[in-house]
């Protein structure tokens, strides 16, 4: 099979697919104002309700805010919590916004992201910062923030609309993310995916050993 041919649709994962993340760094940052057991309610692998909810725009910022205020015990204002759990967001390599504009040469290339409202325009202020573009979006064919689906991944739904939007079949869709957890709901949705294990490559490495580019 060449998946040059074999694939109509590319849906690339954000964080640690193309923007580095660390986890910790938010953890770090909460510790400092005393919040030592941040890393027990979020971390890659797993997180609480609250952020779950976050993520699916169930819960405004506004609200995530108290709720971390409430745990934390201390009225830290809103834009040290914000500060602080931007923290794990790191930077977009260059070679990775090419790697996009190379694939959609060839593939239809969607974003299916699960983040939140305090996320979006810190990442995107990153991106326009760093690598000079306006509209984040405008990079892909498609792009999705389950904050604003009102779903999120795992889930099979959020692969099946995303893939319907754009009238394309789950057989000659691609996806590619570093949560296990993700990769297998993509496969129970009918998907062919991908884990990226970022000890070992990434997604420009993941790429050219599946043969994606010639």
């Amino acid at each position: 099979m060449d998946p040059r041919t074999a694939y109509h649709t590319i849906i690339l994962d954000l964080g640690g697919v193309l923007i580095d993340v660390d986890y910790h760094a938010a953890a770090r940052a909460f510790a400092q104002e005393g919040f030592s057991d941040f890393e027990t309610l979020y971390s890659k692998a797993k997180q609480d309700h609250l952020f779950d909810g976050f993520e699916a725009g169930a819960i405004s910022p506004a609200e995530f805010r108290e709720r971390i205020r409430r745990m934390l015990g201390k009225p830290l204002a809103d834009a040290r919590i914000d500060a602080c759990w931007n923290a794990m967001l790191g930077h977009i390599p260059q070679e990775r916004l090419d790697l996009v504009q190379r694939l959609k040469e060839r593939f239809q290339v969607l974003l299916l992201s699960n983040t939140n409202a305090i996320h979006v325009p810190a990442f995107e202020a990153i991106v326009a910062r760093e690598n000079g573009i306006a509209d984040f979006k405008a990079l892909f064919n498609g792009a999705y923030y389950s904050c604003e689906l009102g779903m999120r991944k795992p889930d099979m739904e959020v692969f099946q609309e995303v893939l319907r939007r754009h009238q394309s079949d789950p057989a000659r869709a691609l996806f590619i993310d570093d949560s296990i957890q993700h990769v297998e709901g993509a496969r129970q949705a009918g998907l062919h995916a991908e884990h990226l294990e970022l000890a070992h490559e990434d997604v420009l490495g993941l790429v050219r050993r599946l043969g994606l580019l010639a």
